[in-house]
């Protein structure tokens, strides 16, 4: 599933869209969390960051909170179809080590989506994305998008905009990636109860966005030697981080070497400051040294009859 169908495609062409990635490797891999573990348990009753909004509804039988429908959100222009199968979507870029621990539930009926696709990708921490270098960052690093057409005239007056600011999740187009690189974009699987674990680093910022992590959910499709096929896109969102861990990261290399103005929780025009419900992660770290790692959690309640592809 490419993510990018139209309201006006017929539902049997939404539904069998052939959607596939390479395997890389067999078999689920062990979940790691910060310092090499990771507690379990579900997200039942969690009420993310601080000042964030709870997100529960209901309870079920089996003393579980079942959640509100986590928001919806735009894909934003920078989504490449579940192009790397994997857990660890590191790769060798510099940062905060982050562990995301994500649980699938059907806000309906509260049981967990398990053999749902996750993809989640996101900036680095100058705010650039893999494929997309020449489009995204800005002030840390890449350039922003020139929209002007062949023969606009080259005598612009000085402090004039010539193009217009990456949105990188507020809005816009899809655009065709530019470079082969997929640093910090993966797919995986959750499990029976509806976990998955991914590791990545603390992603960084950009020129009119707020700190934010893009994911899709899958369902309905089938795991095969060739990968995640067919199916269709139940939830598009986006994670977000509170202003302390920003405030905190920003001063741990890379992120303190860049230049780009930051756009804060409560400005960013994506995030409905509804809390988890919104996509707010739970985050724990140590302190004053945040640089040790991160383990941000979530509980996304999804309706996987829906189809929502965010375009």
């Amino acid at each position: 599933m490419t993510g990018n169908h139209t309201a006006q495609e017929p539902k049997h062409k939404r539904d069998l869209t052939r959607r596939k990635v390479v395997v890389a490797g067999a078999g689920a891999a062990a979940a790691v969390g910060v310092g090499g573990t990771l507690a379990a348990g579900a997200f039942a009753g969690e009420s993310g960051t601080k000042g964030a909004q709870t997100s529960a509804s209901s309870t079920s039988p089996a003393g579980e909170t079942c959640y509100k429908l986590t928001s919806e959100t735009t894909e934003g222009p920078y989504y490449i179809d579940a192009d790397k199968l994997r857990q660890d979507i590191t790769e060798d870029k510099e940062g905060i080590p982050l562990t995301l621990r994500i649980k699938v539930i059907d806000a309906e009926s509260c049981k967990p989506v398990g053999n749902a696709a996750v993809d989640i990708w996101h900036c680095d921490a100058l705010g650039l994305y893999s494929g997309y270098e020449s489009f995204s960052g800005g002030g840390g690093g890449g350039t922003p998008p020139t929209d002007a057409p062949s023969g606009t005239p080259t005598d612009v007056p000085s402090g004039t905009p010539t193009g217009e600011p990456p949105s990188g999740g507020g809005g816009g187009v899809h655009e065709e990636p530019t470079s082969d690189t997929r640093y910090l974009r993966g797919t995986w699987r959750t499990d029976r109860k509806g976990f998955v674990t991914f590791k990545t680093v603390f992603p960084g910022w950009y020129q009119g966005r707020c700190v934010h992590i893009h994911t899709k959910v899958h369902v309905s499709g089938e795991w095969t030697d060739a990968g995640y096929e067919g199916g269709t896109t139940c939830h598009t969102g986006q994670f977000f981080f509170d202003e302390e861990s920003v405030l905190a990261s920003a001063e741990v290399e890379p992120y303190s070497t860049s230049t780009t103005e930051r756009t804060t929780l409560d400005e960013d025009t994506i995030y409905d400051q509804s809390g988890t419900t919104g996509g707010l992660l739970k985050l724990k770290y140590k302190k004053n040294d945040i640089a040790k790692g991160v383990l941000a959690t979530l509980t996304v309640g999804v309706d996987p009859e829906a189809t929502n592809t965010g375009t």
